[in-house]
């Protein structure tokens, strides 16, 4: 064996297993951005730390994974060995052991994630389209007097907006439009109620709402065409779809998203505890003000008298009684002027209706319509007059011109035989052509002898 010189040992690169480990770590990060696998869990651990271990797995090979903590206490679900689930995280190495692994920040159940990333395709979709805008959303009526409750009779949800709105504001029409709030045939049914709601215009508001429930089970409410009809609504809409922390597109499209059908309903009506608070106030300061009102007027009244008695009351009487007579007059005079006005336009009025008298206008019709059939029989002869002396111009301009005419005066048209062609010139025919002759009574066959250019 040759041996190794000591310099070159020198000007080796030697690592450690730790160091080894930390360059395959970050080269691991550096490589490979978030990542999303599915697979199946085993392997399960919760620590102590509330930190999470498990191995996604597949048909042919599995990965270590760790989620720690506060992220693996966020979860919705209670992660379980054969669960199929989706995790989002990065690649790393566990450098004590120098194990690959998956560090999770992450996780959902398979089936979910699908649904949530169609989720947020149709959110990104409508969104661009401007559904969720919030210059289109409108105001709910302060006072619903109608309400349309767009749920399942056997929810849970329908009996607390009813209980709500019975408590609140005991004066509200609430109307059930009972409809599957999931499944595969929930999304037509809802499109369909809505439509018919917005068309007929019943109500004053319409409530979608239901339970709490899974992604799934809330689907029916990220269908777009549940999205789009709730869009093109007539009538606001106000959505409560499951509990505080579920988000739908039905949420986004409608003008006023509530947490819970509870708090929807307490978001529709007012209550009428404070109404009637309201209303007590009112009246004191309408009681108030009418209070103030009286004694102004008391004051003035006052004020009035002392005036009155200052300038001589049986003076400002006399005048007054004076002014009465002589208003007295000028009324009989305005009502007798006033009588003979009607009279007069009674008069006139007859005159007009016996103008109007249906025979006579009927009479006046006749009349009219027999002038108006002379003057359209008139109206046609002078026509057919004026076409005829035209027909003989235009016969006559076209005689002139027409080749006719000019055989008439005694010449002719040659014609070549084979050919059909006119003859123009003596260039177009050799001896012994065969050419026809057109005279004005008929035609001619002609053999030529000899032909001579001028």
């Amino acid at each position: 064996m040759p041996e190794i010189p000591s310099n070159a040992v020198a000007e080796r690169e030697v690592l450690t297993p730790s160091a080894l480990n930390r360059l395959a770590r970050d080269l691991l990060e550096d490589a490979l951005p978030l990542i999303w696998v599915e697979g199946e869990l085993s392997n399960v651990t919760r620590a102590g730390s509330g930190h999470l271990y498990f191995t996604m797995k597949d048909s042919a090979a599995q990965v270590r994974c760790a989620m720690f903590r506060p992220r693996s206490t966020w979860l919705r679900f209670r992660p379980a060995d054969g669960m199929h689930v989706i995790a989002r995280g990065r690649v790393s190495l566990y450098e004590a052991r120098g194990e690959f692994q998956l560090l999770v920040d992450h996780l959902e159940e398979a089936g979910e994630g699908a649904l949530r990333r169609e989720f947020e395709r149709l959110k990104t979709r409508l969104a661009a389209e401007g559904l969720f805008a919030m210059e289109r959303k409108r105001a709910l009526p302060r006072f619903a007097r109608r309400i349309g409750v767009i749920t399942s009779t056997r929810g849970a949800a329908i009996r607390d907006v009813l209980s709500v709105i019975a408590r609140r504001f005991p004066l509200a029409e609430v109307e059930i439009l009972p409809v599957p709030v999931q499944g595969r045939d929930a999304p037509p049914v809802i499109v369909e109620t809505i439509n018919a709601a917005s068309r007929a215009r019943r109500h004053d508001v319409l409530l979608i709402t239901r339970g709490g429930g899974s992604l799934e089970d809330l689907w029916a409410f990220n269908h777009e065409g549940v999205a789009r009809a709730i869009h093109a609504s007539a009538i606001p809409v106000v959505s409560a779809i499951g509990h505080e922390i579920d988000i739908t597109i039905a949420d986004f499209v409608a003008d006023l998203r509530a947490p819970t059908p509870s708090a929807a309903a307490e978001l529709i009506v007012p209550d009428a505890a404070d109404l009637a608070r309201l209303l007590e106030r009112e009246r004191r300061r309408l009681a108030q003000c009418m209070a103030r009102k009286l004694e102004t007027q008391n004051q003035r009244l006052d004020h009035a008298g002392a005036r009155l008695q200052a300038q001589r009351p049986q003076m400002r009487l006399a005048r007054a009684a004076e002014r009465a007579r002589a208003l007295e007059q000028q009324l009989r005079a305005i009502v007798r002027n006033g009588i003979e006005i009607r009279r007069l336009r009674a008069d006139r009025l007859r005159a007009r209706l016996a103008a109007q008298d249906p025979l006579v206008l009927l009479a006046r019709r006749r009349e009219r319509a027999r002038a108006l059939a002379d003057r359209l029989r008139a109206a046609v002869v002078r026509a057919a007059e004026r076409r005829a002396l035209r027909l003989g111009e235009l016969a006559r301009t076209l005689n002139a011109v027409s080749p006719l005419a000019t055989l008439e005066r005694g010449y002719a048209i040659l014609l070549d035989r084979e050919s059909g062609r006119v003859v123009r010139s003596v260039v177009q025919i050799r001896t012994d052509s065969a050419l026809r002759a057109r005279l004005t009574d008929g035609e001619i066959d002609l053999r030529v002898d000899t032909a001579r250019r001028d």
